[in-house]
């Protein structure tokens, strides 16, 4: 029988033994993250050969229905259909850690950025809970650049598409790092949390200052929340090589009013690579009732989002992932035949919160 999902709050002893083995995986997690920076820290022998992230190549999510996401990601979003395959197969169940799969996939394309979907025809998985909160720790979502929000708004509303967030929200001057920035929370038809963004002229990539002829311009980042900063620093920093480009502490009723969470109170960084998209980590300081990501998450569950990074050497990464004691889900490096897809030599594993990461062969 597959877990349901419960709250941290719960005293049963399946959460107290996850409560103590994430408190072992931070404890280990900061002991390698020393090991990592003394043995491939700068100026140190094999330092310009360690493999690390060169870019986030796309960010990939669940979906039930794939004409009815491709139809609002193209309709509503703007998105671009770059490619439409359908994989089944002995590599792509050990790449997914999931027997007897068949799955369509359809890439698609918003600026220079890209999303992938995946439809699992077989076997089909949990859809996201209805009651799910943006503190979660299944929660994910892709922030995309508008050049207007409020006329990005409209365009939502006359869609009829579901508000995550009460509506559009201005941070204040008193949080630095986000003072100006337009934000709003909304729903796919899956039930998937997306973001809206606009940045004042003095924050953002330069690029999103550049094309005003277009409303929907491309994504700025990913965001997942993480229930101990350092932890996943460790893993993302440490082990995969990516930069910390930002830190920022989020509170207040605009805040509290764009997550729709009450007295939420954020830990915020920023993690960027060569190019692509960034990844946000999200450590809600309060309130701490957000619900773990369930044990026996499958790569068709609908909240399964996979983070795509291009590496030089998938093989070199696997060790140092190893090192790491990183949950597997593919049985190793895979080596796939050309499907149309667009990678090779992927992976799959997790990050210290359940997070799925795919990494592929630059």
């Amino acid at each position: 029988m597959r877990a349901t999902f419960v709250g941290r709050r719960s005293r049963n002893p399946e959460q107290t033994s996850r409560r103590r083995r994430l408190r072992t995986r931070v404890v280990l997690s900061i002991v390698l993250a020393a090991l990592f920076s003394q043995s491939v820290g700068a100026g140190q022998p094999g330092a310009a050969h360690a493999p690390i992230v060169e870019r986030v190549a796309a960010i990939g999510m669940v979906v039930s229905d794939m004409d009815r996401s491709v139809d609002f990601y193209a309709h509503v979003l703007t998105f671009q259909k770059v490619s439409d395959t359908e994989v089944f197969g002995d590599a792509y169940e050990h790449l997914e850690g999931l027997f007897g799969l068949r799955m369509r996939v359809v890439r698609m394309r918003l600026g220079d950025e890209f999303i992938e979907l995946t439809e699992y025809l077989t076997p089909q998985g949990r859809p996201l809970p209805a009651d799910s909160r943006a503190n979660d720790g299944w929660f994910q979502h892709i922030a995309i650049i508008t050049s207007d929000m409020d006329r990005a708004y409209r365009v939502l509303r006359e869609n009829k598409v579901r508000h995550a967030s009460t509506g559009p929200q201005i941070l204040p001057a008193y949080i630095k790092n986000a003072a100006g920035i337009r934000a709003f929370y909304f729903r796919d038809p899956d039930n998937h949390f997306l973001e809206l963004l606009q940045f004042p002229s003095d924050k953002g990539d330069s690029k999103w200052h550049e094309a005003k002829d277009k409303l929907f311009l491309g994504i700025d980042h990913t965001a997942i929340v993480v229930s101990n900063t350092d932890a996943s620093l460790a893993f993302y920093r440490e082990a995969l090589g990516m930069r910390v480009a930002g830190e920022s502490e989020n509170y207040g009723a605009e805040q509290e009013h764009l997550n729709n969470v009450f007295g939420a109170r954020l830990r915020i960084t920023s993690l960027r690579a060569g190019a692509g998209p960034g990844i946000e980590l999200l450590e809600y300081l309060t309130p701490r009732d957000g619900r773990a990501m369930p044990a026996d998450s499958r790569s068709d569950d609908l909240w399964a989002w996979q983070t795509i990074l291009g590496v030089s050497s998938p093989d070199g990464m696997t060790g140092r992932l190893r090192l790491a004691r990183s949950n597997f889900v593919s049985s190793g490096v895979i080596t796939l035949a050309d499907s149309g897809l667009g990678f090779s030599h992927p992976f799959i594993v997790q990050d210290p919160d359940g997070h799925r990461i795919r990494l592929i062969q630059n």
